[in-house]
């Protein structure tokens, strides 16, 4: 584990100052005597303020960080926590490369009603990514901000049962806007934006039916316990931010390369992806605005917390039957478990916690308990024909290829014996009820006699349509006629191959 960073306070320039107070910096000097050269405002708690400036405390000190369990406490540790950080700065224009850092930083503007519980400065870079917020992406910026008012309380709890520093929660903030379906050209799902592995190491389930990093509750836990790591491992919160960025092989590799702790002087060199020379200050500005949201700007309205019941699930169920049990509407449902995948809770997984509304969990026991188990799964019941293959089913449902090798206990396979009876989640039913699937069967069976028919393509015509119209396939429609795509044209023959009565 690195030694905590040592950082020199940050302050107040005389020409801030003044302009703070509403005076100029001479009238300030005069006040100040003996200031040869524009004093500092110490941003530390402990030190003394100039007369009638009043200072933020950028760190709560009675919130501890503690160490992850098997990991001892040290001084130098809090006193990471403590120090703020000498900061130099750089404009945001992600992933852009930026200028030479200004050498110095101060605390964000005084406030009596606003504190933090992690280091917050105000440098050039943290008020580039305050202007960038306030206006380049002020209606997405907005739209995060309103979207954290539902999962601000329940995020913050979980932090503080870590004994973590509750401010952050605004990771999620700049991660994913608080978003649960939040996707990444790196593929990072979730909130907390996990990667797979990372996601898996830390406890969550991935799979299928399910993906935990899209749980509002069981990503946060998960991201909890791993800054809590990164602290350990770093000793100082904005290594720490940057790992969660970067990862924690590429900043111990430029702490290394550089001979540095201090993420502000690895920060001016190229040691770290600008993406990640930018998270900490991004991440800074967006906990200043969200922590006064109106002071820059952004009205927000009151919106009902992430508030929910929990309720065992036996057996796989359909969310539509559940929300007919627990009488609410199925969006409903839907929202609280963005977890689940497909529409249905996980196979396989023995007394799964379906979220509810508050107040509806007697009632959906009550309803449930009455429902048996081979009617709470809606499933078509397909019977595969000549040409179809696990892909091409997969995409006629809207469903996957691994969840239709689980669902019919396939294993790895991939290949379909025609005639074959495969259970396939439907999505777009409305009953709670296996559905019979249409089981035309193909001339290759020899389950019943197949007639040769001719079709005459028609102007708007699309093989989509004429396959739907006859219960076939397009690949079946491809290889009948050896067409080498879907291009069809009008006055075409098409030759099917159908059962007696549709032919």
């Amino acid at each position: 584990m690195h030694d905590a960073p040592t950082h020199r306070d940050g302050g107040l320039s005389l020409h801030q100052l003044a302009l703070m107070i509403g005076v100029s910096g001479a009238i300030v000097c005069g006040v100040l005597t003996g200031c040869a050269a524009a004093p500092k405002v110490a941003t530390s708690t402990s030190a003394a303020s100039p007369p009638s400036v009043k200072t933020v405390n950028t760190v709560n000190t009675t919130s501890p960080v503690v160490p992850s369990s098997g990991a001892q406490s040290t001084d130098a540790q809090q006193a990471a926590i403590n120090a703020a950080p000498t900061v130099p700065g750089t404009i945001i224009d992600e992933p852009a490369e930026e200028p030479e850092d200004n050498p110095e930083g101060t605390a964000p503007p005084a406030d009596e009603e606003i504190t933090y519980d992690v280091p917050i400065v105000l440098n050039e870079s943290v008020e580039g990514h305050l202007e960038y917020f306030q206006t380049t992406i002020r209606e997405r910026f907005a739209m995060w901000l309103q979207r954290s008012k539902q999962y601000l309380p329940v995020m913050k709890d979980i932090f503080k049962q870590h004994d973590l520093p509750e401010d952050l929660v605004f990771v999620a903030l700049i991660e994913s806007g608080f978003n649960p379906y939040a996707y990444s050209r790196s593929k990072a799902v979730g909130p907390w934006q996990f990667i797979s592995g990372t996601g898996r190491r830390y406890g969550l389930k991935i799979n299928e039916w399910i993906d935990e990093r899209r749980d509002p509750i069981k990503s946060t836990d998960a991201a909890a316990r791993y800054l809590k790591d990164l602290y350990v491992q770093f000793g100082s919160w904005p290594l720490a931010l940057a790992s969660y960025n970067a990862g924690e092989g590429k900043v111990a590799r430029a702490i290394a390369r550089t001979r540095s702790d201090d993420f502000w002087k690895i920060k001016q060199t190229r040691h770290l992806r600008p993406e990640t020379r930018n998270y900490v200050p991004k991440f800074m500005a967006a906990t200043i605005i969200a922590k006064n949201p109106e002071k820059y700007g952004f009205a927000l309205t009151d919106v009902e917390p992430f508030h929910y019941d929990e309720a065992p699930i036996d057996s796989p169920t359909d969310l539509r039957v559940i929300a007919k049990a627990a009488e609410v509407e199925y969006d409903t449902i839907k929202q609280l478990n963005p977890e689940l995948r497909q529409g249905v809770t996980p196979l396989y997984y023995a007394d799964y916690q379906v979220k509810l509304p508050p107040g509806t969990r007697d009632t959906f026991i009550d309803n449930f308990s009455k429902i048996p188990k081979e009617d709470r799964l809606i499933w078509i019941r397909h019977t595969v024909r000549q040409g179809e293959t696990l892909s091409s089913l997969a995409r006629r449902y809207g469903t996957t290829v691994p969840t239709l090798q689980e669902a019919n206990h396939l294993g790895h396979r991939t290949t379909l014996s025609i005639g074959a009876s495969l259970l396939i989640p439907a999505k777009g039913a409305t009953t709670a009820t296996v559905m019979p699937a249409t089981t035309v069967e193909t001339e290759e069976t020899g389950l019943q006699q197949q007639h040769k028919s001719v079709y005459r393509v028609r102007s708007g015509d699309t093989l989509w349509d004429i396959a739907k119209q006859f219960n076939v396939t397009i690949k079946q429609l491809q290889n009948w006629n050896n067409l080498p795509s879907t291009r069809i044209r009008a006055g075409q023959r098409l030759i099917l191959y159908l059962p007696g009565q549709l032919s």
